[in-house]
């Protein structure tokens, strides 16, 4: 019986506080489809004062620098560094106990909920619906549209595995030598995909013995366009001779964003910098010899502020920045061998060959510290055949800048580890090596 009347007063006592929660969270709703705020931590921009948010102009005006920069940069990364730059941290408040919170430096999370937050609008958001509020507005619609926009527009780059299909970073741009578009296509060989630029006579056979189609990887392409633009960024001075503008501070604030570009360019989504490009460049020459980029600087402007004018469209003069390539005939199609600095910096790692170079040092400290041992034994021991221990052994006398532009990944593309044991017979002279190898 004592249970029993102990079980039946806990029922009542879980209804009356079941009763309880649902009253306040009705209340708490209908409150909120009115515009009311219903408590908390004020955000950035506003003060509390009679139940109701009230607006900080100094807060408020932070608040639409960081809506219009986004809008400008395309990206949250870009605007955190310029707001670390500038010393501009989070709001800070004190709590119940005193204790100080806040007041440090943006993260990127809190600069995308503040990028996210409704309540700039004038709005109050209630499990995911919105509703006028008694609080005014700090950022008008126009401004809001176009970062949410940016938003999900970087979002859709990031979650890429969803079917969409973005452009290729120079599609539309790239010219071969007779004038013909140049089209972004791949190849799989051995389950992995080839990405290439061809001449549109090779995709819609319609050469001619006088028009020879080119075959480009894109990746090497891509990578030497991106680093010559960004060298470009990169030199103050390009930039104060190719802008005319009046104001010597409005110089140096393009300088500084051109800089922010070109430092973070391997951090941009794909869309930011396929925009960046589409915007400065007209076009894209591939020659027999060189590339030319027909580089638009006047409208570097309007690209990193867009209150900063353009001088006027007779002023929007094209520069043409130069890169040196080889072109090699395979067949009927031309490829292209990327000379100069660029292409040894963008050559990838060889694993097979840094693997043979540290077993050919092996091999030589052997043969070295073998103290008469033959040298049949000697390849015995490493499980290999005498020739072959003979030939790895030679390698070791590799001149030493040769060995460094290996490690470093400088080597020509065409250097590979079956190319080195092939040339296993080297010169003892240096400058006779780099000959041979391909490092003059």
């Amino acid at each position: 019986m004592g249970r029993l009347t102990l079980n039946v007063l806990l029922s009542f006592a879980q209804f009356e506080r079941e009763v309880i929660g649902e009253r306040i969270r009705d209340k708490i709703s209908a409150s909120k489809k009115k515009g009311m705020w219903m408590g908390g931590v004020p955000p950035l921009g506003y003060r509390v004062q009679a139940r109701k948010l009230v607006i900080i102009d100094s807060e408020a005006e932070l608040v639409r620098s960081i809506f219009c920069r986004y809008a400008e940069l395309g990206s949250v990364r870009l605007l955190k560094v310029e707001l670390e730059a500038h010393s501009i941290n989070s709001k800070s408040w004190k709590s119940a106990a005193g204790r100080v919170i806040g007041g440090k430096p943006f993260s990127r999370g809190a600069l995308y909920l503040i990028l996210q937050n409704r309540i700039y609008r004038g709005e109050i958001v209630h499990k995911g619906q919105s509703y006028p509020g008694e609080h005014p507005q700090i950022i008008d619609q126009p401004l809001w549209d176009a970062v949410q926009a940016q938003l999900a527009g970087n979002s859709g780059g990031r979650n890429g595995g969803t079917g969409t299909r973005e452009p290729s970073l120079l599609a539309e741009m790239l010219f071969d030598r007779d004038g013909n578009r140049m089209t972004p296509t791949h190849a799989v060989k051995k389950g992995t995909r080839y990405h290439y630029y061809v001449s549109r006579p090779l995709i819609t056979k319609h050469q001619t013995r006088r028009s020879t189609g080119l075959r480009i990887p894109a990746a090497e392409v891509e990578q030497l366009v991106t680093s010559r633009v960004r060298q470009w960024l990169l030199d103050p001075g390009n930039i104060y001779q190719a802008t005319q503008l009046p104001d010597l501070s409005a110089k140096r604030r393009l300088v500084a964003g051109a800089a922010e570009i070109g430092k973070s360019w391997p951090e941009l989504l794909g869309p930011r910098q396929r925009a960046v490009l589409t915007h400065l460049i007209e076009c894209i020459a591939v020659g027999a010899d060189q590339i030319d980029i027909h580089f638009r600087p006047t409208r570097l402007g309007a690209l990193l502020d867009g209150a900063t004018p353009l001088p006027s469209a007779s002023d929007d003069e094209t520069q043409i920045l130069s890169v040196p390539i080889r072109l090699r005939r395979t067949g009927r199609e031309i490829t292209m061998r990327i000379d100069g600095t660029d292409a040894f910096a963008t050559a990838k790692p060889d694993a097979r060959l840094i693997k043979l170079l540290i077993r050919a040092r092996r091999f030589n400290a052997a043969l070295v510290g073998s103290d008469g041992v033959p040298l049949a034994a000697l390849a015995k021991r490493e499980g290999v055949s005498p020739s072959y221990f003979t030939r790895l052994v030679r390698l070791s006398y590799l001149a030493p800048d040769i060995t460094q532009a290996i490690l470093d990944r400088r080597q020509p593309r065409d250097l590979t580890a079956d190319k080195l044991l092939t040339h296993s017979r080297l010169p003892l002279a240096w400058h006779e090596q780099r000959t041979v190898l391909g490092f003059t």
